[in-house]
């Protein structure tokens, strides 16, 4: 698949009946939020002048059998960080674009169309 300029392979595992040549598309989803958190914390640290030696962000994921999911995201600071500043980076890991629009719900659009003809 294309996303812009870059090129990404997503699969699934072997035991659901994939290649793992990639990642899964929800854990592509996953890695949007992970990403999405790093590099948000990172620029308002930045912003507020905190020293951010380190910072790491996980998050793990479960689908139930009813298709729902449950994400559980970790932010790991130094230890050093003001509680201050480790509170606040924590309320801004709640309004990070991908934060908000998986809490909000994005509604989606699809549209089929033909190939064009040659």
């Amino acid at each position: 698949m294309r996303l812009g300029r870059h090129q990404l392979t997503s699969d699934e595992p072997a035991p659901a009946g994939g290649g793992d040549a990639g990642p899964s598309p929800f854990g592509l989803l996953v890695g949007a939020l992970v990403a999405c958190t790093a590099m948000t914390l990172r620029m308002y640290a930045a912003r507020n002048g905190w020293e951010l030696s380190e910072l790491g962000v996980d998050a793990r994921y479960d689908i139930d059998d009813d298709g729902r999911a449950t994400i559980e995201r970790t932010i790991t600071v130094p230890s050093e960080l003001a509680p201050e500043h480790r509170q606040r980076l924590a309320e801004a890991a709640e309004r990070t674009p991908v934060t908000v629009a998986l809490r909000r719900g994005t509604p989606i659009a699809t549209v089929l169309q033909p190939f064009p003809k040659p």
